[in-house]
């Protein structure tokens, strides 16, 4: 028997068959917020004891443990770089083989530290490095990634301030992104509404994902994530800094969105309000991409690493740089992180000597690629393989494009509880249980209390 439409925040009717999983970059791009526990953090402090050994073999090979946190297409594509590596670098040899899914990198890697026994590069997510980096065991690359083949400021600004904490280098960019809307052309069509332009605002998606509803036939305007995590609240920042906000306060002392947060919570309030909005409620966001991929969503706010799976769906899609308020553009980037730690000096000069050819334009491009990320400095862009994905690629250069004008959440110790108590409020707000201003206050509250905290 066929399922009917699912109503506005409720599951939606299966989708058919499941696909192969791809590498789970959206749970890349929103994870971090790992939250330490202070015992968890006071080891990360002490970092007592050796990753077994100096790493130096009989032969004068440096093994290097790397904890790479990829599954299926990102893994194969991190093992072929490596093993590229590993031929033409006879001194040093790159063990992939160890560590956890990058969602779990942060508690795994904690747990390491404390026991003595850590890799000598994780996949960390750039949300969670401040954290790490408390470590006397996390080495410092500014030397490395100044002398790099490629020069640091071809990297993209928020590639370079993800690694950056307390304007030291504490780690190597591994991936970087952005956030646009796409937008389903056919239910633009059939609700006779004007596919959007760079330069729209915030009222106008409002406006634009009401028209595109229809609960009759169990469409929704647009989505977003309702469970109060990392997915749920990244999406916000760029509309807080569009109206002048922080997430920190230039004291340090306090957020910096006690107002402009309200202003942003309204916005969603309307949507909730207008029954436009699909709030998944299960982490991942899966329910949510798959009402897009069906052709029930309008609109929905995504990174590059979805396209694969709209062009597999064989949705007629369109993709435009965020609204915003103020007119000027926006968006949000979510690099992550490869971080070295100390092992002894001949691995840790083995595990940059990776790094850096890592993240060199011949490597990143075909990362890039395999992994569905976009290109870490404007050197791989450059470069034709680059240029030939983005031609084949419908929307491409318009995330790319984003890179200019893209920030980062701050590479600060109390970014997980701060994002922690946004997110409570976001989702009060999507489900009706509080107003804006209420939930902000409830937010400020938490999150204020947190950044008082010595670190």
């Amino acid at each position: 028997m066929t399922e009917g439409p699912a109503m506005p925040g409720g599951p939606p009717p299966p989708a058919g068959p499941a696909r192969p999983a791809r590498p789970s970059r959206r749970d890349v791009l929103r994870g971090g917020t790992g939250l330490l526990s202070g015992a968890a953090a006071a080891t990360l402090l002490a970092g007592c004891g050796s990753g077994g050994g100096d790493g130096v073999g009989a032969d004068g090979r440096v093994t290097v443990e790397l904890w790479h946190g990829q599954t299926d297409t990102g893994r194969a594509a991190i093992q072929k770089l490596v093993d590229e590596f590993n031929r033409t670098h006879p001194k040093i040899r790159v063990d992939p083989g160890g560590g956890v899914l990058s969602d779990a990198m942060l508690q795994k890697v904690t747990a390491a530290l404390a026991s003595g026994s850590y890799p000598d590069i994780a996949y960390i997510f750039g949300s969670d490095l401040a954290s790490i980096a408390r470590s006397p065991k996390v080495a410092d690359l500014t030397a490395t990634v100044a002398h790099g083949p490629t020069p640091w400021r071809q990297f993209w600004t928020p590639a370079r301030e993800a690694v950056t904490v307390n304007k030291r280098v504490r780690a190597a960019p591994a991936l970087i992104d952005s956030l646009a809307v796409v937008c389903n052309k056919k239910l633009f069509a059939r609700a006779g509404v004007p596919l959007p332009e760079a330069g729209w605002t915030w009222d106008e998606f409002t406006a634009t994902a009401k028209k595109l509803t229809s609960h009759a036939d169990g469409t929704f305007g647009t989505g977003w994530p309702g469970v109060g995590d990392e997915d749920t609240v990244w999406r916000l920042w760029p509309m807080i800094w569009d109206l002048g906000g922080e997430v920190i306060a230039a004291d340090g002392h306090g957020i910096g969105f006690e107002d402009t947060g309200v202003r942003a919570l309204e916005t969603v309030a309307r949507l909730a309000a207008d029954k436009s909005v699909y709030i998944d409620p299960k982490p991942g966001s899966e329910q949510m991409y798959q009402v897009f991929l069906s052709g029930r969503m309008g609109m929905v706010v995504t990174g590059p690493w979805q396209l694969p799976d709209i062009a597999q769906a064989k949705v007629d899609y369109h993709v435009v740089p965020l609204p915003s308020y103020s007119g000027k553009a926006i968006t949000i980037s979510g690099p992550d992180t490869w971080t070295v730690f100390d092992n002894g000096s001949a691995r840790v000069a083995a595990a940059r000597t990776f790094v850096e050819w890592l993240i060199q334009p011949a490597q990143d491009v075909r990362w890039d690629i395999q992994a569905g990320s976009l290109p870490l400095s404007r050197s791989t862009q450059a470069l034709g393989a680059w240029r030939d994905r983005t031609a084949s690629t419908e929307g491409l250069s318009v995330f790319t494009q984003a890179l200019e004008t893209a920030r980062v959440r701050p590479a600060h110790p109390a970014y997980p509880q701060i994002s922690e108590a946004l997110g409570q409020a976001i989702t009060a707000v999507l489900l009706g249980r509080s107003t804006p201003a209420k939930a902000l206050r409830g937010c400020a509250h938490e999150a204020n209390a947190a950044l008082l905290i010595p670190r």
